[in-house]
């Protein structure tokens, strides 16, 4: 059975007729109208969606400036402790040095008291 082209014609005028009575009877510009309304409260999320996503990227922003700035504290206490430890070293290399001149001295006076004995 084959479809007339009056046939295929009347369908296509009434199909958007027929469609919109089986969604409970809303005529095609209202429902047009609720999908324009969709629309819009959809692109107001996604707009609200795009400024709470600016405002959390600038938070972390400020955060790894603050972490970097600590990095920046630890890496200054990190120095200060360097030059302390250094500090210490060459005092004790000094130490070592008198110590050891002390005791040779010592030892050498020893040997030279000995001898004359």
């Amino acid at each position: 059975m084959a479809l007339a082209q009056e046939d295929i014609a009347f369908i296509k005028n009434h199909l958007g007729e027929w469609l919109a009575e089986q969604s409970l009877g809303k005529p095609p510009m209202v429902y047009e109208i609720e999908l324009r309304e969709r629309m819009v409260r959809v692109e107001e999320e996604l707009k609200h969606q795009r400024e709470l996503m600016r405002e959390g990227f600038e938070r972390m922003d400020k955060r790894f400036e603050q972490v970097d700035k600590r990095f920046e504290q630890v890496d200054k206490r990190f120095e200060q402790v360097d030059k302390r430890f250094d500090e210490m070293l060459k005092r004790h290399d000094q130490q070592f040095f008198w110590l050891f001149g002390l005791i040779a001295t010592g030892v050498g006076l020893v040997i030279a008291a000995l001898r004359y004995l």
